[in-house]
């Protein structure tokens, strides 16, 4: 893989694998807790399972992008009909997660992020080994014995930049989530048969091995443990979920249904699969989830071909967009008609500590977005920050008046069709828009490069999709030419034009963060890696997996367990 490094071990320590598993991530006793052999064969028998459908469903990806850039709209499809005509409902919601109405996320590691986000306040955590999570190996490592020990009860942190004050517990918690990474993205650190683990695999395979006893006996009561499932775009990417799930449960010997997930509908052709997304799942459904930033990445890359679906700035791509709130509305009615939570989507602001005024006109654009969803049917959504939790919690359970969620409310009868989906936005396109996205991707990618997947930008909390955004905008706009706005004047997205917004760009950063910070971080690297994005002649499918083998470190058996 390009970016790859090799170690030279320095004494004999390594992890106990059974057979075809190679693990070539830094040793660490800590770490060879939870890659135990059996705990390591589990994830092999996945993989192996598995690994077959993986690459059938992602052949048919590309197909079906094929299809797309040579003129042909996502539809819904014929064949499945009668799934989406059919009566029938997923299995009950488990009492444990009836109240999902703030959800906070965030990465599984910082262990003390963890401690505090459990004890937020919020119904849900979702630990994040995706876009969250820069999928270094310290952090995915670190990541599973976090969330090994909040399962347990026993996870603390000392911070000894605050006097040794301790982090630990509360009696009452958020339930756990976990989101693994999606189909697309290798785990280039463990080996399987001589061919890179299935990223999502390793990320539930172990949590499950370690945690499922434990998080049933105790969160779950009887139930779990409980998973986000990501960038899915068809239901044979459900289905191998589900399969997925089947033999864990068989592996351990649990009931059935004991897992039960929520899916993120984040992708454009999975807008046109969600009744058959949750048929597939129906038995370990948790509902859908608004990914709404994903989703407007997902639009550009399936209309990259598309020079009549240019969208405007992204600030302008927001939920009062014909094709965004359709997409909404169509995800509530599905949920409630199937017997889930439809959940609503991301608040990322921040708390601005240095200007009251500031901070209370974003928590009131907060309080506006989640008033919208609630009332449009939502049973809960998401927040970025442990501070956005009251306010968003005071707008849902006014609005719900004591209960748990609105599954059994009444749907609008009005049709959602085929062209409410797709609708081009409207909008301005602008320098500015340009300057924007060049900017934040630039940093977040320094950031992500870093080992840093969770980024406050201009406070916003940002994390991959972030990124992917900006970087698809700027080369959408350049493919086809767009006219942008320059300040009443009309210019035209070239390759030149970006080559100086890039640099005026990269010498604002370097004065907003400081000429030695600047320095120390990749910076210089980022940009280079955003511009070739931008300016490629194809669009690659996703920013991070491009940039993935710059942040692998392969150590050959028997490394220390000190750098």
């Amino acid at each position: 893989m390009p970016g790859l490094h090799n170690t030279t071990p320095a004494m004999a320590q390594s992890y106990d694998t059974p057979e075809g598993v190679d693990i070539r991530g830094r040793y660490d006793p800590e770490f060879a807790a939870i890659l135990t052999r059996d705990a390591l064969a589990f994830v092999a028998g996945l993989q192996r399972e598995f690994r077959g459908a993986v690459r059938y469903a992602m052949e048919r990806r590309r197909e079906a992008q094929r299809r797309y850039d040579a003129g042909e709209l996502p539809r819904f499809d014929p064949s499945t009909r009668f799934v989406r005509e059919g009566d029938w409902a997923c299995a009950p919601v488990p009492p444990a997660i009836a109240d999902r109405t703030v959800e906070i996320t965030g990465p599984a590691d910082p262990r003390k992020m963890v401690i505090n986000a459990l004890n937020s306040g919020a119904k849900v955590f979702m630990a994040d080994f995706e876009d969250a999570l820069a999928p270094t190996w310290e952090n995915l490592m670190r990541g599973q014995v976090n969330l090994r020990d909040a399962v347990a009860g026993t996870i603390s942190f000392r911070d000894a930049a605050r006097g040794g004050r301790v982090y630990k517990l509360d009696e009452r918690t958020a339930k756990l989530f976990v989101r693994p990474r999606g189909w697309h993205l290798p785990e280039a650190h463990v080996l399987i048969d001589g061919e890179p683990a299935i990223g999502c695999l390793v990320d539930f395979g172990l949590y499950f091995f370690h945690s499922h006893a434990a998080f049933r006996a105790g969160q779950g009561a009887g139930f779990g443990p409980f998973f986000y499932l990501p960038k899915m775009e068809h239901s044979r990417e459900a289905r191998i979920w589900n399969g997925v799930f089947e033999r864990a449960e068989r592996v351990a010997g649990i009931e059935r249904g004991s897992i039960r997930a929520t899916v993120l509908v984040e992708t454009l052709p999975a807008v046109f699969q969600m009744d058959e997304i949750l048929h597939e799942l129906r038995d370990h459904s948790a509902g859908l989830n608004c990914g709404r930033w994903d989703y407007i990445f997902s639009y550009v890359k399936t209309f990259r071909a598309h020079p009549d679906r240019l969208l405007p700035d992204r600030a302008l791509v927001g939920m009062a967009q014909h094709f965004m709130r359709s997409y909404s509305h169509l995800l509530i009615r599905t949920c409630h008609r199937r017997r889930v939570h439809a959940m609503g989507g991301m608040a990322a602001q921040i708390p601005i500590k240095d200007d009251a005024a500031a901070n209370e006109a974003a928590l009131e654009l907060v309080r506006g977005d989640k008033l919208r969803e609630v009332r449009a049917g939502h049973d809960g959504t998401w927040a970025a920050h442990p501070g956005l939790i009251p306010a968003i919690r005071e707008v849902f359970e006014g609005h719900l008046g004591g209960k748990p969620n609105q599954i059994d409310a009444a749907a609008p009868v009005d049709a959602i069709t085929e062209e409410d989906l797709i609708q081009p936005p409207r909008g301005a396109r602008t320098v500015e828009g340009l300057r924007l996205n060049t900017r934040v991707g630039v940093q977040y990618l320094a950031a992500w490069l870093g080992g840093s997947g969770s980024v406050p930008l201009y406070n916003l909390m940002e994390d991959a999709a972030t990124a992917e955004i900006s970087r698809v905008q700027n080369w959408q706009w350049l493919r086809h030419g767009a006219v942008l706005d320059a300040g009443g004047v009309a210019v035209r997205a070239t390759p030149e034009l970006l080559a100086r917004v890039v640099e005026e760009e990269m010498a604002r950063v370097q004065a907003e963060v400081g000429a030695a910070r600047f320095r120390r971080g990749r910076y210089a690297e980022a940009g280079r890696i955003f511009i070739r994005q931008c300016v490629a002649p194809e669009l690659d499918d996703f920013l991070t997996l491009d940039a993935y083998g710059l942040m692998v470190v392969h150590h050959p058996r028997g490394t220390p367990s000190k750098l």
